[in-house]
């Protein structure tokens, strides 16, 4: 439930002095006459918690409180960045006078006039407590049952870990006009990692789930049953894993997580500051046919509850839903409000940053391939030679280049379309436009991932989410043991 901006504008107000003429002063010297091209201030005040448990045993329980303020002033391609713990004028003023000096630009004080932010432009946080006040021993009892459910799975499962991380983020974003945009944003994330073992063999198995919800929403005992079953099903599958066959081979990508390789071999490439600056595979392209004609990539920022959504970016600028790839056409690109300035077009809603101590970039937010008309059992039976990827673990992309490699946590060799055996030490290795001209099948069964993104990116990590349908490429090099 969407907390009330103008609710949000008075608890900066009263907790740290934010009153609207202090905010028209500080503004003030930041917007400047002759006008530089943007100017604002971003406050925020961020509750953290986070819970471990390892083999029954409490690792780790503790909050925190992070504040501050990011004062920014935007002079054609030069930005001016600096930051505050303190939210005093005194403090407010010298960053301010930071980034003026970083922007190279001189002028005199312009009247601003704040005006108090209106009704949100969206409620697409599902949570009903935006608090983190529920008992600690509430919180542990939900850890110490999946320890137990995962353990009831299976003799073989060894050892246990378990994780709850919940935060609430209040902002606050003073723009160049006055306008002030305010959000209360929740996030929550789950995890559980097991290890099974057979002699000298162990193996991992992992499930996470999460998003922009209460920590109550995501542990019905059906949730937890869930993770318990998909954790402990995943390292015993490991444990009977062969080595990967390596070689050029024809892929069948599952649904949800898989499409984390989209968003790294594809999607930081469609991203504004990338493709302003002529660095992106993509650059450049916009009207030309660069994927499959069965492809169609979307940017959604506006899916109630996912980890990458959000009600407004880290600029103001309510998010959406963009079209990047149509039927294998490529027809946007992902904007903030500078790179988007400097291109002559306007924000997506992609403005983000990981706290008020960095700048803001254009960054994703749920990057999804849509749904195909494909039976899902037919592209696997399809498949003569291959294999089927279920989940990934690490990647790595080069943006330039779109050169990636993604490990596998769990994948199956196939022939003539019946899964053989799971194999183990495998690896993606491609070039993410060329991957797209390769997709033959796409699935009709399109699905997000549980919630468990994090995207990293000149050294700022923030929330996202990615969905994929069952896919078929052709041609790529697996990379394995055997």
């Amino acid at each position: 439930m969407t907390t009330p901006p103008h609710d949000i504008a008075l608890f900066f107000e009263h907790q740290f002095g934010t009153s609207p003429r202090l905010l028209e002063g500080v503004l003030g010297s930041a917007v400047l006459s002759p006008a530089v091209d943007d100017a604002d201030l971003y406050f925020e005040y961020t509750v953290r918690e986070h819970y471990s448990l390892e083999d029954g045993i409490v690792k780790k329980a503790g909050q925190d409180v992070s504040q501050g303020v990011g004062a920014r002033i935007v002079s054609g391609e030069r930005t001016g960045f600096a930051f505050t713990e303190e939210f005093d004028p005194k403090a407010l003023t010298r960053a301010v006078e930071s980034a003026r000096r970083i922007a190279d630009r001189e002028g005199n004080p312009a009247p601003v006039s704040v005006s108090r932010p209106g009704r949100p432009a969206a409620d697409l946080y599902p949570a009903t407590d935006l608090t983190l006040d529920r008992p600690v021993p509430e919180k542990i009892a939900v850890l110490e049952t999946l320890d137990r459910l995962a353990r009831a799975e299976n003799s073989k499962i060894v050892q246990v870990m378990a994780s709850l991380a919940s935060e609430i983020k209040t902002i606050q974003v003073v723009r160049k006009d006055g306008t002030i945009v305010a959000d209360r944003i929740p996030l929550t994330r789950i995890n559980l990692s097991v290890i099974a073992q057979e002699g000298g063999n162990r193996q991992t198995g992992t499930f996470g789930w999460g998003g922009r919800t209460d920590y109550a929403g995501l542990v019905t005992p059906e949730r937890l049953s869930h993770a318990a079953r998909e954790a402990a099903r995943q390292a015993l599958v490991n444990l009977s894993a062969r080595p990967c066959p390596s070689g050029t081979m024809d892929v069948v990508l599952g649904p949800g997580w898989p499409g984390i390789l989209l968003h790294e071999a594809i999607g930081h490439g469609l991203e504004g500051d990338f493709n302003r600056k002529g660095t992106s595979a993509f650059s450049g392209r916009l009207g030309e046919r660069v994927a499959s004609p069965l492809c169609t990539i979307i940017d959604d920022g506006t899916i109630p509850g996912r980890r990458g959504s959000l009600n407004v970016d880290d600029e103001g600028t309510p998010t959406q839903r963009t079209v990047l790839i149509e039927n294998g056409i490529l027809r946007g690109y992902l904007q903030d409000r500078q790179n988007a300035r400097l291109m002559g077009t306007r924000s997506t809603g992609n403005g983000r940053r990981e706290s008020y101590a960095h700048p803001v970039m254009p960054r994703m937010t749920n990057t999804v391939m849509l749904a195909g008309e494909s039976d899902p059992g037919e592209i696997l039976s399809s498949l003569e030679r291959g294999i089927y990827a279920v989940n990934f673990g690490g990647g790595q992309v080069d943006i330039t280049s779109g050169k990636f490699v993604f490990s596998m946590s769990e994948a199956y060799y196939v022939e003539n379309g019946k899964i053989l055996y799971p194999v183990k030490g495998a690896t993606l290795i491609g070039n993410g436009p060329d991957v797209l001209t390769k997709v033959r099948m796409v699935g009709s069964d399109m699905a997000l991932d549980t919630g468990v993104g994090t995207c990293g990116k000149d050294g700022q990590s923030v929330p996202v989410g990615v969905g994929l349908p069952t896919l078929r490429v052709d041609g790529i090099t697996v990379g394995g043991t055997h």
